[in-house]
């Protein structure tokens, strides 16, 4: 079969742009070097005539700088060219790495979008709107709820606000006057210990007798005198 068919050729795959754009760097770069090359022997030359009189010697010099320069300006044709289809190969790269990347968005904002359309079938509106309003009724009986307990059972519920702004301006108004005339409120003054004698109204002791107070209670009984003039005696010592 092979000898009427023929055999089938295995064809090489064609070079990728990445493929030929390395091989045109290289021949770009071997190139450059060649133009380094040629600038370092005109330099060279350059020397030779400045060194050298003007005459055969100079000539052959300069005739040999000039086929060497021809040389450079064709090597910096063919570089120049050469960079240029890199720069072509670049873009076409760019391009197709580009539609590379929009190919993959597609792909993903396909999937993306499927998933949603399913992800949208189980979520509906109506359900997301009762499910707001149920919360709402809940939090309005949860309000209610903690208003009934936080009611205090000793205020009566009659009571006018209007009366209790008066009363409350009427005290601000007597705090206001203790403490221009004092200088402090009366609840923050210290409280004045009672005189006991003036409220017990006692009368004077009679004439040759003293009362004793303090820590002497025995000499005060020593110096009192009884009825008759006579020193009293102690009842400490009677009882004794």
């Amino acid at each position: 079969m092979k000898r009427i068919f023929g055999a089938k050729n295995n064809k090489e795959p064609p070079p990728s742009i990445q493929d030929a754009s390395d091989r045109i760097n290289k021949r770009g770069e071997s190139v450059e070097e060649k133009v380094k090359r040629l600038d370092a022997e005109l330099c060279k030359y350059k020397d030779q005539i400045k060194r050298t009189r003007p005459g055969p010697a100079q000539e052959a010099i300069k005739a040999r700088a000039m086929r060497v320069l021809k040389q450079k300006k064709m090597y910096e044709g063919q570089r120049d060219m050469l960079y240029n289809q890199t720069y072509n190969l670049d873009q076409v790269s760019f391009a197709a790495e580009g539609l590379k990347d929009a190919q993959q968005t597609m792909t993903a904002l396909k999937s993306a979008n499927k998933e949603l359309k399913g992800m949208m079938k189980t979520v509906k509106i109506q359900d997301i709107d009762n499910l707001q309003d149920e919360m709402m009724d809940l939090m309005d009986v949860s309000s209610e709820i903690q208003d009934s307990l936080g009611r205090s059972y000793n205020v009566p519920d009659d009571i006018d606000e209007d009366d209790l702004m008066g009363e409350l301006d009427a005290l601000e108004a007597d705090m206001g006057n203790e403490t221009e005339a004092d200088g402090v409120p009366s609840y923050l003054q210290p409280d004045k210990e009672p005189d006991l004698d003036e409220e017990l109204d006692l009368p004077p002791p009679p004439p040759g007798r003293t009362t004793t107070t303090g820590a002497q209670p025995e000499r005060a009984a020593q110096k009192a005198e009884d009825e008759w003039g006579l020193p009293a005696v102690p009842r400490a010592s009677l009882r004794g």
